[in-house]
């Protein structure tokens, strides 16, 4: 089963590295007066990673406030 693992890790390193080779082109963002240039693979990296903690962050937060409106005093 280790080889399995070792595998799969592999194959998912080979992916995101070909994912990076194909996307070298770079793009600009802009935001008001601010921009910035960076390839696009980068640019989708920092959304994945972004998204992830306001999505943990957004969930965290529901389930407080879900938890607090169910609370009795």
């Amino acid at each position: 089963m280790r080889y399995v693992y070792m595998a799969l890790i592999a194959v998912f390193a080979g992916i995101v590295i070909l994912f990076k080779v194909q996307n070298l082109e770079s793009v600009t963002v802009t935001l008001f007066a601010a921009s910035v240039s960076l390839p696009v693979s980068v640019l989708v990296l920092l959304i994945y990673v972004l998204g992830m903690l306001t999505g943990g962050f957004l969930l965290a937060l529901l389930r407080t406030w879900v938890h607090g409106a169910t609370r009795r005093y």
